[in-house]
């Protein structure tokens, strides 16, 4: 699947206008490429409760996975920082766990400034196997549990 970073760029500075963000005022879209090709986006939200805040990526990520099974290949993230930020923490590992190969483009609302692997946002992202391994010997090891 050829990435189309035109219609990512395009897509997440569209749905950036849609962020909920009354306390930051930090309006982040995001726009992700699944590997059928599907473009799929999200805006923060931010809640009175702002631990409950739910960034852009993540957004537009389990909207992809509500539609059905979701691998990613690409995330562009447009913020009207300088330089454009990166996905935090919790969104590094959410998209790691659908697409721990994805290219990460970081854009502003003019053009896309960087393009990254995942990999290198983060380079030993935890995986579902480490705890299907974990699992596994826990309870093969002892018979029950």
């Amino acid at each position: 699947m050829e990435l189309n970073r035109q219609a990512l760029h395009d897509a997440a500075c569209a749905v950036r206008e849609n962020a909920h963000a009354p306390f930051s005022g930090f309006l982040v879209g995001a726009a992700i490429q699944t590997a059928d090709g599907r473009i799929v986006t999200g805006c923060n939200v931010e809640i009175s409760s702002y631990s409950h805040t739910c960034c852009a990526e993540r957004v537009a990520v389990f909207k992809a996975v509500s539609d059905g099974p979701t691998e990613v290949i690409a995330c562009c993230v447009v913020t009207d920082t300088d330089p454009p930020a990166t996905p935090c923490g919790a969104c590094r590992q959410v998209l790691h766990d659908f697409g721990p190969d994805m290219v990460v483009l970081l854009a502003d609302t003019q053009r896309i400034h960087r393009e990254l692997p995942l990999k290198q946002l983060l380079p030993e992202g935890f995986t579902a196997q480490q705890v299907l391994d974990h699992i596994h010997r826990r309870y093969s090891s002892t018979g029950s549990k």
